[in-house]
């Protein structure tokens, strides 16, 4: 088998980058070649993504990774764009953040709630994709709905398609039978014929000037889990960066009552798997007041860690989720928790990590109560990856080893299903995992008991 060489097209909240990976059955090495900024734009009272500046950051990336093997593209869950019958974009898709989806709640009332979770296995989020179109005034002139990453294949290829593992996390597709719950579109008002066929991680999509366009796992955390190089089944994941998605690698979804009530989530994953898991507010907390102070991350966290754990708040309060004014809504959470309020801001940010390790626990308590799999280690994969304090918080805080790294596990799962896709590797989610601890670094935390006073 040859070596190939391919563009992993990665695009986050903050930020998309390309990074060019070369990869073979014992060698596996990426190389960034282009960042771009990802800047929302309000736009009266809407909040919308600036789809055509990341399409143009996708398409500098290419030209600077120069010729390629394979592309393959990963992003966000949830977003999509809407087009007409000419395959014209019907403007620039909503920011999940948005306000629209305020009353997301009566929706899931009027759907039922016991029914939903039957179907889609997914947890309750205002923003998932059923609710955004409950609140969406375009859908009378669409034709075609394709989520973010989709629509910037199509906008390359022509093909258009829906990457299952993105799929799943619209609350619109059965996650027994990884096909669309039409009834259940039905049940929502919303035409099924707005859904284009689903394909699998490592399907061909079509071509950009000669070079194939890959379906990977093309939800971002999707390709971050086949990023962990776990070397056996009994670990937990955190794919740690804007968000915590905090979870397990299961053969079959978890659809009981208890796991709903837990606000666990079922997405689909590559190679059949279940990514079952719950959504942790992460980095966000932290991100938004580093941008509110014009502060250096590194410096914070370093007082940080000099100060002792005294507040902690709930991470995953509704009321963090917009932009603006972090800082002071949780100093305003502190106080009504009754907990210390933080007097700077590394007592501040120290608030922030040590809120989210317990949070960090909490679901990997919980995942392991509800799935009925024990784990003995914790991986820490993504940005979050690289905060050596959260690291060691996380692992005092679940009394299991934090192997931390590779923070660029989402471009190696894309990169790796790419490469399996173009015959340069071969093997099972078990052989590609072990590729990745043979060729990439990490860093091991072992956990130090906390008093029995400091524990959450």
């Amino acid at each position: 088998m040859r070596n190939v060489r391919v563009a992993a097209a990665d695009l986050g909240a903050a930020s998309g980058r390309v990074i060019v990976g070369e990869a073979g059955a014992d060698s596996l090495a990426l190389r960034e070649v282009h960042r771009f900024p990802n800047r929302p734009v309000r736009a009266g009272r809407t909040l919308h993504w600036d789809i055509l500046a990341l399409y143009q950051g996708v398409l500098d990336g290419l030209r600077a990774a120069g010729p390629v093997d394979g592309i393959g593209i990963d992003s966000w869950a949830v977003d999509y764009g809407l087009l007409d019958a000419d395959g014209a974009l019907l403007g620039n898709p909503v920011h999940y953040r948005d306000e629209r989806t305020a009353g997301a709640k009566g929706n899931l009332e009027r759907l039922g709630a016991r029914e939903l979770y039957a179907t889609t296995g997914l947890q309750f989020l205002p923003f998932n994709t059923i609710h955004q179109l409950a609140a969406e005034p375009r859908l009378g002139i669409a034709h075609r709905l394709l989520l973010i990453p989709d629509l910037l294949a199509y906008w390359l290829t022509g093909e258009q398609g829906a990457e299952v593992t993105n799929a799943s996390t619209t609350q619109l597709l059965d996650v027994k039978t990884r096909r669309w719950a039409t009834g259940l579109m039905a049940n929502a008002g919303v035409d099924p014929a707005l859904f284009p066929e689903l394909r699998e991680p490592g399907t061909v999509i079509g071509d950009a000037d000669g070079t194939p366009v890959i379906a990977v796992g093309s939800h971002d955390t999707a390709s971050a889990v086949v990023g962990v190089p776990a070397e056996h089944e009994r670990f937990a994941y955190i794919s740690c960066g804007t968000w915590s998605l905090v979870g397990v690698e299961l053969d079959t979804p978890v659809l009981t009552e208890a796991s709903r009530e837990a606000n666990f989530t079922n997405e689909l994953g590559v190679d059949g798997t279940v990514r079952y898991l719950r959504n942790v507010m992460g980095l966000w907390l932290l991100q938004e007041c580093v941008r509110e102070w014009g502060a250096d991350t590194g410096e914070l966290l370093r007082e940080a860690e000099k100060r002792p754990r005294a507040a902690v708040i709930d991470p995953d309060d509704p009321v963090f989720l917009p932009p603006g004014a972090m800082a002071a809504r949780i100093a305003d959470a502190c106080e009504r928790a009754d907990q210390p309020v933080p007097e700077d801001r590394p007592a501040i940010v120290r608030c922030v990590v040590d809120s989210l390790a317990d949070a960090h626990r909490r679901a990997v308590e919980d995942a392991q109560a509800l799935s009925g799999k024990a784990v003995d280690v914790v991986h820490m994969v993504g940005g979050g990856a690289r905060n050596t304090l959260l690291c060691q918080l996380t692992a005092d805080a679940c009394g299991l080893p934090v192997v931390a790294g590779p923070v660029e596990a989402t471009a190696i799962g894309n990169v790796l299903v790419q490469a399996r896709a173009l015959g340069a590797l071969a093997g099972d989610l078990t052989r590609l995992r072990a590729l990745i601890r043979a060729t990439q670094p990490v860093t091991r935390y072992q956990p130090v008991p906390r008093p029995r006073s400091a524990r959450g």
